[in-house]
């Protein structure tokens, strides 16, 4: 479900409000991985204690918990509403940490190829100038076949092969019954 910033700011306090707001799309980009991991950290703080608050709620209207207050909750919409912005905001936090993960090690990856393949070119000149060692350089080459090739088609010699197959069976079943 989605919940507009006007609903958002009517279920966060202040502080809350600040710290969603720097959750959503330009303003997580802008931030750096420190910040980043600081607000993750702060977000889900908040977001526990709404959710701890939920669930006390809940206990006192159905009657199972002491009330916090001079008399139990009677409704928990407003609370409810809290820990969903808080939920998504943390969704969207999580997701831009998981993108910055997935990059660094894109780049990561890419820096290991390029130093394999650096790597691999440094090998095979070492290799070039060492012409003259007693290593096989060209590795096995095959050999000539001998055999003179058979020219006559493989569908042709199935053929005349079923051929004599049916000739056969003719002349075996006029020997049986005569």
């Amino acid at each position: 479900m989605a919940i507009s910033r006007k609903e958002e700011a009517r279920a966060l306090n202040a502080d809350e409000r600040e710290l969603v707001e720097k959750s959503h799309h330009p303003a997580v980009q802008e931030l750096s991985d420190a910040d980043l991991s600081d607000l993750v950290k702060l977000m889900r703080e908040r977001r526990d204690k709404a959710q701890a608050d939920v669930f006390r709620r809940r206990r006192e209207i159905r009657g199972k918990g002491a009330p916090k207050g001079a008399k139990p909750a009677t409704g928990e919409a407003g609370s409810r509403t809290k820990l969903a912005v808080l939920a998504m905001a943390m969704r969207r936090l999580n997701t831009e940490t998981e993108r910055r993960r997935q990059l660094a090690a894109s780049l990561e990856h890419i820096e290991n190829a390029q130093r394999a393949l650096e790597m691999k070119k440094k090998k095979a000149e070492a290799r070039a100038s060492d012409f003259n060692t007693r290593h096989a350089h060209n590795g096995m080459r095959a050999n000539a076949s001998r055999k003179p090739k058979n020219l006559i088609r493989p569908m042709e010699l199935g053929r005349q092969r079923k051929a004599a197959q049916v000739a056969q069976a003719k002349r075996d079943s006029r020997g049986q019954n005569p």
